[in-house]
């Protein structure tokens, strides 16, 4: 094992620790070091670290940025014990990240993508079951794709009503709470799922026909396949509403209701970061479009707020 390679080992060990999957970095430092070694170089240089940061040339701005900011870290750690290591300076791909507006789904557009998933083709009927539980969980709970993929029978209690989510984003574990409408339609497929397939392969609660795992990829086909039929998205664009955008939707909703009820936003907030799994509070605003209604709702309590304060 080379030099770089043990640095990027002990690198990768020691973030991982502090509770960083680095999944995505991890592959792309590999190929940086990989780069490094073609090219006979024992230490990391700027002008190769922007050699490396800038391909493939037809990328956008912000994806050789990435790359970059991926090596200057790695640089900084190496540099501590490798003097000869070169720290690529902040700036040198400049670019500015543009926030790609979220869709915000409405209860037509949910029922209707519910309604298709439970029309797809299956032999046995539980293809159709799949995709409709699942898009509804991701809608009712916000919870990031990869989360009820992961969950396995143990992670469902429902009896109490509670999943446990495990290796999240950042590390941790969280209950999340459903309500037991929802409880009720998971109990259902559970049913379904057992009766069909009796000895999975896989323990996960989500499961094919075959009785696997369902995959991000498989996952994300399908909703491209039931956005196009229902008219969310045109025969052939490649863009359009993500899983991600139920995220955003739940999170808003969430503040909806609460502004509804005329409880204090400010109070509850943390709540919600908890609920999605977010470290901060600053985390959960990514998530808070401003939607007309919401921002009517906010300037009627501060201006409630302002009267009060008058008299």
């Amino acid at each position: 094992m080379s030099t770089l390679q043990k640095a990027l080992k002990d690198y990768l060990a020691l973030r991982r620790a502090l509770g960083f999957e680095l999944r995505k970095v991890g592959h792309h430092l590999q190929d940086f070091v990989g780069f490094l070694e073609r090219e006979g170089a024992s230490h990391i240089t700027t002008p190769l670290a922007l050699r490396w940061a800038t391909q493939p040339s037809r990328a956008q701005p912000c994806w050789w940025a990435g790359r970059l900011s991926m090596v200057r870290r790695f640089a900084q750690y190496v540099s501590a014990a490798d003097p000869g290591t070169e720290v690529p300076p902040q700036g040198l791909l400049p670019h500015r990240y543009h926030r790609k507006p979220p869709y915000l789904y409405s209860e037509a557009h949910i029922k209707q993508l519910l309604q298709a998933a439970s029309q797809l083709p299956s032999p046995t009927g539980l293809r159709p079951r799949t995709y409709a539980t699942l898009l509804g969980l991701l809608a009712v709970t916000g919870m990031r794709i990869s989360e009820p993929l992961a969950l396995e029978r143990d992670d469902v209690d429902l009896t109490q009503g509670v999943l446990t989510i495990r290796r999240t984003k950042f590390g941790k574990s969280r209950l999340v709470t459903v309500h037991p409408s929802t409880q009720c339609v998971l109990s259902q497929y559970a049913h379904l799922r057992d009766h069909v397939c009796r000895m999975p392969r896989h323990p996960n609660f989500f499961i094919s026909e075959r009785g696997t795992a369902l995959t991000q990829w498989a996952v994300r086909w399908t909703f491209v396949r039931l956005s196009r039929q229902i008219g969310l998205r045109g025969p052939a664009d490649r863009h359009g509403p993500r899983l991600h955008d139920f995220r955003h939707r739940f999170a808003v909703c969430t503040l909806l209701n609460w502004y509804r009820a005329g409880v204090d936003v400010e109070q509850r907030l943390p709540e919600l970061s908890t609920y999605l799994g977010h470290v901060h509070v600053t985390d959960t605003y990514w998530y808070l479009t401003a939607t007309p209604e919401l921002l009517r709702l906010a300037t009627e309590r501060l201006e409630r707020a302002d009267v009060g304060c008058s008299s």
